[in-house]
């Protein structure tokens, strides 16, 4: 049963890309304020046994899954009806689902290219296409976006995933424009390198590129944070979750670095 002193209780947050990592820290930080959570992602196991874990600490009916692709318009907007059906109006938006990978320019061919567009950039805009009318029915939302440094700064060796990720920032600061007026309020939160399974992918690559150790290549990861560490994705969930709060309403069209200091 949710506690109905909690900031975000009778709030339905829908998070993408919430079966794992960032996602499913955020998922857990709403669920914490006392928001309904869907998690929607494209593996329907994983999704089900991050459901089953949220809902044993939080209780079964708090979360509902909805297996989705966020490339694809109209599963979006059925996936997001079905949530909606489940589990009420979408109050919350976290766009969270996102894939990264690597390679210099010339060796980035068309198909990498299209695939960060359409995970990174085209992702957000479907599923805030689909969300976003209820919001402005009801005269309250929250729209946050999970973007990346790279959002904010330049990524050697990663020019797709780099110029989508300034997309997402770009998209925030219009549509904040655009619904300042009616209730609703749209950020980006920009993690430097947290401790993922993209990151691990990341890891992998350098290892397999340079001969370096795992040690030395998560250690040249977090060089560039002042802290010299990695970030953790609860670190990413309460900013997240922060943004989603009422008094937050002052906040909108921001692109806020988690990242100890790498972008100032």
């Amino acid at each position: 049963m949710t506690d109905s002193n909690l900031p975000l209780a009778g709030k339905h947050a829908l998070v993408t890309g919430g079966a794992r990592g960032i996602g499913a820290a955020c998922a857990h930080a709403l669920l914490a304020r006392g928001a309904r959570v869907t998690i929607a992602a494209r593996d329907a196991g994983t999704l089900t046994a991050m459901q089953a874990a949220l809902a044993s600490e939080f209780g079964a009916g708090s979360v509902h899954v909805q297996p989705l692709d966020v490339t694809d318009a109209e599963a979006v907007r059925i996936g997001f009806d079905q949530a909606a059906g489940h589990m009420g109006r979408i109050d919350i938006l976290v766009n969270n689902a996102g894939q990264a990978a690597s390679a210099p320019l010339l060796k980035t061919d068309a198909a990498l290219w299209q695939r960060m567009l359409d995970v990174n950039l085209g992702g957000v805009f479907h599923c805030t296409q689909a969300a976003l009318p209820a919001m402005l029915d009801a005269g309250w939302g929250r729209i946050v976006n999970v973007a990346s440094t790279a959002g904010l700064t330049g990524y050697r060796y990663a020019a797709a995933y780099t110029a989508a990720k300034h997309g997402v920032v770009g998209l925030t600061r219009a549509l904040a424009l655009e619904v300042a007026t009616r209730g609703v309020t749209v950020n980006a939160v920009c993690p430097g390198y947290t401790d993922t399974d993209i990151v691990k992918g990341a890891v992998a690559n350098i290892v397999a590129r340079t001969g370096r150790t795992v040690e030395q290549a998560r250690a040249e990861l977090a060089a560039g944070n002042p802290q010299q560490r990695l970030v953790h994705s609860a670190e990413v969930a309460n900013a997240v979750a922060w943004l989603c709060l009422a008094e937050s309403a002052a906040m909108n069209g921001q692109a806020i670095a988690v990242a100890g200091g790498e972008v100032m």
